[in-house]
């Protein structure tokens, strides 16, 4: 791996349920350099969310390896894995994930709160910061129930920073918004990629979406489209 390659997938494979079950992804092979922002696009069931969560150590490849930021993630224990995780990837989810009776500024907080006492920084002056920098500075003691679609999801990325990762996955991220506050979200992401050297891989059906990405990675049937 170049020493500006993030991401290594190499032969990656998953299936589920045993030889009769069913081939998610088929030796596929993807490299994705430091601060890019990539989309993988395909229909549903191409396997795009499969190769997201293998990228993020959520599951693990049934052939092939994954290589994230110098380290060869599959062969890591279960405990190593979560520890790896914890430090280097930051997650973002369509439906936003928010706990509905914590404030924004909690829910940001909410990840690293365990393990505050060994943290050598302000926890919640991280997450005040990382709040005014997605333009909440003043929505930061409400609930999620009291902010908009657009302002949930971006409590949610901020939360996804609040570990310092240098790798943000986002699983449809713009889709349970409207196109407008989607846009918005977009040039959020991409503005972080740009000026912070974070890379971005997100999983995307809107070809609006893909249009702003650096780089389209597509999916068919488990393989890579030509």
């Amino acid at each position: 791996m170049t020493a500006n390659n993030l991401i290594k997938a190499a032969g990656l494979s998953k299936a589920y349920g045993g030889s009769t079950g069913v081939q998610a992804l088929h030796d596929v092979n993807l490299q994705v350099r430091q601060g890019d922002l990539v989309a993988i696009v395909g229909p549903s069931g191409s396997g795009k969310s499969t190769l997201l969560n293998l990228l993020g150590t959520l599951d693990r490849p049934t052939a092939g390896t994954v290589t994230l930021a110098g380290t060869q993630v599959d062969t890591l224990n279960d405990n190593a894995l979560a520890d790896f995780r914890r430090n280097h990837i930051g997650f973002v989810f369509q439906l936003f994930n928010l706990i509905p009776v914590l404030t924004a500024l909690e829910n940001v907080m909410l990840p690293l709160v365990p393990f505050r006492r060994k943290l050598d920084f302000d926890l919640e002056a991280r997450a005040r910061e990382l709040l005014k920098m997605v333009g909440l500075a003043a929505r930061m003691i409400h609930l999620p129930g009291q902010l908009s679609g657009g302002e949930q999801q971006r409590v949610a990325i901020a939360r996804a920073l609040v570990n310092q990762p240098p790798l943000i996955l986002a699983d449809e991220p713009t889709g349970n918004l409207d196109s407008a506050t989607g846009a918005t979200i977009m040039r959020l992401l991409r503005h972080l990629s740009q000026a912070q050297g974070l890379t971005v891989v997100l999983v995307t059906h809107d070809p609006a979406v893909a249009a702003q990405a650096e780089r389209v990675v597509r999916l068919q049937d488990g393989q890579l489209a030509a």
